[in-house]
């Protein structure tokens, strides 16, 4: 999906529309229909607490003008971690991604390529497809605009809103390509510039058929007030219902030049505009999943369908079918350059198709390097491919979703990130589990000598107490969709784990101690290794393959095989007589040239030195 921009529309006045708008009664009736769903408890909640056990979740549908970038991957890693959160929970999850391959900036895309848009489209989503397969990303659904099926979910939409909300108007204005968008004269450069690509904008006239948003004024305006948490975080809804209250104006949502596109059924000389269309993809999404949930643990989701020929389609969805194929979500999780389409467009259009409004929108922060923007002439663009390449995808996931405040801006340093994942899963996970299992291994043997449930572990250390009061505190922080406060809370366990050993010191018993002291210490490192698995199972949405591993070193074979359950944080789960494989390094230190460079001339980026300092320091 494309960053929001504001629409710039010539005036219309009342009388030079009416003929164009026909009676209210379908207007009406979609009132009514939106307000009785309203009016029922929501379906679904992003905090888990609700009569149902599915859970829908999208992402952006992102756009294919060019492979996935760091802000792409930003938003499906935080999104994939909630899903996976609430599989713990026993939820049926239905986790929607997909590619909005519509529109103008498509079709020059593929051109400059020497590509029809079609093909330009099936390579670039290889990609995506590529990327989150290296990310671990357990999508349950993987949608395409370009699927016939999502052009007749978007005609059913059409259909619904035609009549009444609906109309035919000139339109004239300065529109960026790049954006896609018509620009209002406040958001141009000189010489008629989009601020946003340093290009151009082209003045065009035509025709296009417009969505009568004003419609909904007042109905937004209520519905904003009345529920505080639709739009996160705070920022992000006093945004949105500044702008609602400032006078909502028609927009486009057709284009009479633009032919890769969905054609307008009742006129096919238009195609529909892309973030009409684009929205509609989230329903479509839905519409392919199995009715009653689906729940794919940490297996990952299927395949996306490629665009079939014309008459080949998979079936005949019908948006009366949504409430069984898990609409409407719980949560949008999108960036919130695109906060207003989904916030407030979106949600019109689901009024005045007579459907329920998803639980929540939040957009969260921007990202930036080395404390600049990033942008091709900067030099700067991170690559998430080459960070997964060269750190894996758990270091990846665990630095974003640990160092940066959901919907907050953060900024990648790239010695930054070495220092955190170093910090968090090297040496407070992996050098503590490789040690203590050392230490079990050299004087036990392979096998537990006693449980973490049993009294004399339980009352040997603080740890039960720790872990214990961070179970909750993580899940809290999950459903309320704050991945940093629950990895602080997870990583608030194992630091604990490493301080206690540093103070009780078992190997100077197990080596010199009395029979009595030694048995003592023995139920220390049992404790140490409970809580280790804790922590496993707490940052198992952040970082799954890690947690698998730690799970199976700690004999969890059960656990490992699948997605661990969220009742898997209870103490007491390690067992008297459980085999304990050789003690293996589940994650190792970061020490390594880095693979991205800072801007040219970036106030914090580091000096060579610095560079090799903190390599160091790293190593």
């Amino acid at each position: 999906m494309r960053p929001l921009l504001t629409h710039a529309f010539r005036a219309f006045s009342a009388s030079a529309r009416a003929p164009l708008r026909p009676a209210l009664a379908w207007r009406g009736q979609a009132k009514r229909r939106w307000a009785a769903s309203s009016a029922q408890p929501r379906a679904q909640s992003a905090q888990g607490s609700t009569e149902s056990d599915e859970f829908s979740i999208t992402c952006p549908l992102f756009y294919v003008n060019a492979a996935p970038h760091m802000g792409s991957a930003y938003s499906t890693i935080s999104t994939d971690v909630f899903a996976r959160f609430q599989r713990m929970q026993g939820r049926r999850v239905r986790f929607v991604v997909g590619t909005d391959e519509h529109g103008e900036k498509i079709a020059a895309a593929a051109a400059a390529r020497g590509l029809e848009p079609q093909a330009h489209c099936d390579d670039i989503v290889a990609s995506y497809t590529k990327l989150w397969a290296d990310l671990g990303i357990s999508y349950d659904v993987f949608v395409r605009t370009t699927q016939p099926a999502h052009a007749e979910v978007v005609a059913q939409v059409l259909e619904r809103v035609w009549d009444n909300d609906v109309y035919k108007a000139a339109y004239s204005g300065w529109y960026c390509v790049g954006c896609e968008e018509y620009k209002d004269e406040l958001e141009l450069g000189p010489n008629h510039t989009c601020t946003t690509h340093q290009t151009l904008c082209q003045h065009r006239e035509e025709d296009n058929y417009f969505f009568a948003l004003s419609n909904y004024q007042q109905q937004l305006e209520d519905f904003l007030e009345t529920h505080p948490d639709f739009v996160q975080p705070a920022s992000a809804r006093n945004e949105v219902l500044a702008w609602v209250k400032s006078g909502l104006r028609d927009f486009s949502i057709s284009r009479s030049a633009v032919s890769w596109g969905i054609p307008v059924p009742l006129d096919p000389s238009h195609t529909v505009y892309v973030w009409f269309d684009a929205l509609v993809g989230y329903l479509t999404a839905l519409l392919q999943t199995p009715p009653g949930g689906v729940s794919l643990g940490a297996t990952g989701g299927a395949p996306p369908d490629t665009a079939r020929p014309k008459g080949e389609t998979p079936g005949s969805p019908r948006l009366d079918d949504l409430p069984r194929h898990g609409w409407p979500a719980a949560a949008h999780i999108i960036g919130k350059d695109i906060l207003r389409f989904h916030a407030v467009y979106w949600p019109a259009m689901l009024m005045a198709a007579g459907l329920p409004l998803p639980g929540r929108v939040f957009g969260h922060g921007f990202l930036t390097k080395d404390g600049r923007k990033m942008g091709k002439s900067l030099g700067n663009v991170l690559d998430p491919r080459a960070l997964v390449d060269a750190y894996g995808a758990d270091a990846v996931r665990f630095f974003f979703m640990r160092e940066i405040a959901f919907g907050a801006d953060g900024d990648f340093s790239e010695a930054r990130f070495q220092a955190t994942v170093n910090a968090g899963l090297a040496n407070d996970l992996g050098n503590l589990l490789k040690r203590t299992l050392g230490m079990l291994h050299a004087n036990v043997g392979d096998r537990l000598p006693c449980g973490a449930g049993e009294a004399g572990v339980r009352d040997a250390t603080r740890l039960p107490g720790v872990a214990e009061a961070a179970a909750p505190r993580a899940a809290a922080a999950y459903a309320a969709l704050q991945p940093h406060a629950a990895c602080e809370a997870a990583l608030a366990v194992s630091g604990d784990a490493n301080l206690l050993l540093s103070e009780l010191q078992p190997w100077t018993a197990l080596k010199k101690g009395t029979e009595e002291e030694k048995a003592a210490a023995i139920t220390v490192l049992v404790a140490v290794l409970e809580a280790v698995r804790i922590v496993a199972v707490l940052l198992s949405p952040v970082t799954p393959s890690l947690s698998h591993a730690i799970l199976r070193q700690l004999g969890q074979e059960a656990a490992a095989a699948g997605q661990p359950a969220w009742s898997d944080a209870a103490w007491g789960k390690l067992q008297a007589g459980t085999r304990l494989p050789p003690p293996e390094l589940v994650f190792a230190r970061i020490a390594r040239e880095f693979v991205t460079e800072p801007a040219a001339g970036a106030a914090a980026a580091p000096t060579k030195g610095a560079k090799r300092k903190a390599q160091k320091v790293a190593s």
